[in-house]
């Protein structure tokens, strides 16, 4: 028999545990929003075609999805090989309700609800039923790409763009989307990873875009400034940067060109000149970004390509990532946030909750410096919950940076946005009953972590 006093599922108080939370959130749940990283196809959202299946909508570019299906012991070929989208759908609707307790779990369910209208449970009895129902709903034009944009009140996102690319779609949307503003931004991670073995041709490449000699350091920053010219001529305002330690040590800048010469002809780096190759670079960033006003992203602690034979088979971002939680923040980042105090506005990401310790402190220190949503592992109602809760004691619940979506699914904006924006006001609403803090502050707090804050931090000057 059904438990009356059981909450709905996904329903008007998911995420909400009191009156003050279930306020708190019907007074932000329908902002704008404003989103400055996330993963989306821009080519995708400029061509405006239709989406062919809900496996294409939830579970084709979706690593999350892919390593909860691996979990449940599903072939690689019902993921990401060649069977045909509907058997992959199918077989991750069969494991689904094993996926319960896991983000995953929720925001595919709220994608259904939200966008499809759907409030079936996702199972092996309701997989066709569903897959027949997203197919009628995903022929309409109110499902193309440029439309739920609209209805999901996007107004303003940025992709993540490597700086070799000439952004041809960034123009088109500049020119032809009305309602959401898209931007690049610029992220020259490959740049760094003089150990890898594509590291030259990618050198080469760049600077032959450029105009630049490649077998100089000083060719390659050069031709890398003109990239980050070039994003800016299109609206850039962030970079962002993943890097498993955020380490920044000054290097003289003649071993640099040293290490860099020996890669170009042809011999292998050590590891501590990989270490320092990596640290002058994002030195280098730093002052780029700096002189023109951006803001700087860092996301840091992810192990990647960590599954050797995932790697081998499928290549990189294909979930064989994971955390580390033991880097040392705080030694690794202080010679660039010393140099730059004052000077450039930094967004720091959590990926594991033992990493936000220091990055609270480090926000409290340098003004300059926020904190962004809890990222990738540490992206769910529990370490949205476990972050603020933190943050709120040590640094300034105002001062953080809010949500980011990170996601690969475009039709995913509004769930993950709507996850945050329901742990935020629950962890607010928590503290008004608690007697911490008037309902009037915590509404101010709540439209500032959900919409002002990130609007002023990544474009507002």
């Amino acid at each position: 028999m059904r438990d009356s006093i059981a909450p709905e599922f996904l329903g008007d108080s998911y995420l909400l545990e009191n009156e003050s939370a279930r306020n708190l959130y019907a007074s932000v749940r329908d902002l704008p929003i404003i989103d400055a990283h996330n993963h989306a196809d821009i080519v995708e959202i400029v061509e405006n075609r239709p989406w062919s299946d809900i496996w294409e909508v939830e579970g084709a570019t979706d690593h999350y999805v892919w390593e909860m299906m691996r979990r449940r012991g599903v072939a690689e070929d019902l993921i990401t090989g060649d069977a045909d989208n509907h058997d992959k759908w199918l077989t991750l609707a069969k494991v689904f309700p094993a996926l319960a307790g896991n983000p995953t779990y929720e925001w595919i369910h709220l994608d259904l609800r939200r966008r499809f209208g759907i409030d079936d449970v996702i199972s092996e009895s309701t997989a066709e039923s569903i897959w027949q129902q997203t197919m009628d709903r995903l022929a309409k034009p109110e499902m193309r790409p440029q439309r739920v944009l609209e209805a999901m009140g996007v107004e303003v996102m940025c992709t993540t763009d490597d700086p070799t690319m000439r952004l041809p779609h960034h123009k088109r949307a500049a020119a032809e989307i009305r309602g959401t503003r898209i931007l690049p931004t610029w992220r020259p991670d490959k740049a760094m990873k003089i150990e890898s073995d594509g590291w030259r041709d990618w050198v080469t490449n760049l600077c032959d875009e450029a105009g630049e000699s490649p077998s100089t350091l000083d060719g390659f920053l050069a031709a890398l400034r003109a990239t980050h010219e070039y994003f800016s001529e299109l609206g850039c305002v962030a970079s962002d940067h993943g890097v498993a330690v955020p380490w920044s040590h000054d290097v003289d800048p003649v071993r640099a060109r040293r290490i860099h010469d020996q890669v170009m002809g042809g011999r292998r780096v050590t590891d501590d000149q990989a270490i320092d190759y990596h640290a002058f670079m994002l030195r280098e960033f730093a002052r780029m970004n700096a002189a023109v006003g951006w803001v700087m992203q860092i996301h840091m602690g992810a192990v990647r390509d960590y599954r050797d034979s995932l790697f081998a088979t499928l290549g990189p971002d294909s979930g064989g990532d994971l955390s580390d939680h033991s880097i040392e923040i705080v030694r690794h980042l202080g010679p660039l946030l010393n140099e730059v105090d004052g000077r450039l506005k930094l967004v720091l990401y959590s990926l594991d909750p033992n990493h936000e310790t220091s990055l609270a402190t480090i926000a409290r220190a340098f003004p300059n410096v926020s904190l962004g949503a809890p990222w990738w592992f540490n992206d769910s109602p529990n370490g949205m919950a476990r972050s603020l809760r933190y943050v709120g004691t040590v640094d300034l619940l105002a001062n953080h940076a809010g949500m980011v979506t990170d996601s690969r699914k475009l039709i995913s904006f509004g769930s993950r946005t709507e996850m945050w924006r329901r742990a935020m006001c629950n962890a607010l609403g928590a503290m008004v009953e608690r007697g911490q803090m008037p309902t009037a502050a915590a509404e101010n707090l709540a439209r500032g972590l959900a919409y002002d804050r990130p609007k002023a931090v990544f474009f507002e000057g």
